[in-house]
């Protein structure tokens, strides 16, 4: 007995020269195919490793966020660094604050950098000394990277300290490294130091990855104030009236779905969003202290410090401005507010 073929390795659909869509004989014309079962059984591998892989990323990542193992070291480290780090100087300039935002990420593409361009180099004849220029930059600038991301750790949740302290780990993983490799090209053997660099990258990008799951996921680094500017162009919104609000003490106000902060000292009102740029901290638990510039108030969770006259970062670990409001006090007494335009200076406070 002959045995039974196997269905083909192509399946051929056949069209007729007709115009798209025309019935003809019954069936509507198209355009010849040829699907190859093998290719869509070969892609259909590849798809589901590719979304296994990845969800196993995901949750090796999120399961670091819920490892109680690491809150002895957590809780010493961040100890230690508040006492070296105070709050204003040197902290709020590794934070980001005279730029505007957290400078971490932007220095690790310097490490990063130079190392990937070392480990291309290996594989060019004759580049031998450049790699090792580069391998021994990236680990000069391993030093501003590792302090900025140190001092934004420390004002970090624990769920984020967590996954940061891996995330540090894979960086000084990467940086010994890459510092075996610079010592073993030094002493000539470089097919070794072109394997210690090979290592020192994947472990570099192990780090990278949990790096952007602290920005992306966890929300690391982001402002986590309400937007208010979409409210403008909706002009004055009646708040509370002017008599209940206690001179000299923040107090919480509610502006539909948005929760404000203000301040009332002596006839001057200011208002800002309540809920904290850095990490969504409640802002009228806050103290007010005198600052540079006018009053400030200090968020009670990390010690961000804005200014109540239009929102500005004095201190840190925050880096992006609170969201601010124009205040003035209506004929019959009543707080009206709406967002400050950007660039708008103290100075045009506006009162009825």
């Amino acid at each position: 007995m002959r045995p039974r073929a196997g269905p083909p390795a192509t399946w051929r659909l056949t069209t007729w020269p007709a115009r798209h869509g025309q019935v003809v004989g019954g069936r509507t014309a198209g355009t010849n195919i040829r699907v190859s079962r093998s290719r869509a059984r070969f892609f259909a591998r590849r798809d589901g490793t590719s979304a296994v892989a990845a969800d196993s990323r995901m949750r090796a990542a999120e399961r670091l966020e819920h490892a109680h193992a690491l809150d002895g070291a957590a809780s010493t480290l961040t100890g230690l660094l508040r006492r070296v780090l105070p709050s204003g100087g040197w902290a709020d300039v590794l934070h980001g604050v005279p730029f505007g935002q957290p400078v971490h990420p932007a220095l690790t593409g310097l490490p990063l950098g130079f190392w990937t361009s070392a480990t291309v180099l290996d594989f060019v004849p004759g580049s031998e000394r450049g790699a090792r220029a580069l391998i021994a930059f990236g680990l000069a600038s391993t030093v501003p990277t590792a302090a900025a991301g140190w001092a934004d750790w420390s004002a970090l949740h624990r769920e984020q300290q967590r996954v940061g302290l891996v995330h540090a780990a894979s960086g000084a993983c990467a940086s010994t490294l890459f510092a075996a490799s610079l010592l073993a090209r030094g002493t000539g053997r470089n097919a070794a130091g072109r394997v210690l660099s090979i290592g020192g990258l994947a472990a570099a990008a192990a780090g990278g990855y949990l790096g952007r799951h602290l920005a992306y996921s966890l929300g690391a680094g982001t402002s986590h104030a309400e937007p208010v500017t979409h409210l403008a162009p909706l002009g004055w919104h009646d708040l509370c009236a002017a008599a209940g609000l206690p001179d000299g003490r923040a107090v919480r106000r509610q502006l539909g779905y948005l929760a404000l902060v203000l301040i009332r000292e002596g006839a001057e009102v200011s208002a800002l969003a309540d809920q904290c740029a850095h990490l969504g901290g409640p802002l009228h638990q806050g103290r007010l202290d005198a600052g540079p510039g006018g009053s400030c108030i200090v968020c009670p969770w990390h010690g961000s410090t804005f200014r109540v006259a239009d929102g500005a970062v004095v201190h840190g670990p925050a880096t992006a401005r609170q969201p601010a409001f124009e205040v003035r006090v209506s004929d019959s007494g009543m707080v009206q507010v709406r967002p400050r335009k950007p660039r708008q200076g103290h100075a045009e406070r506006s009162r009825q």
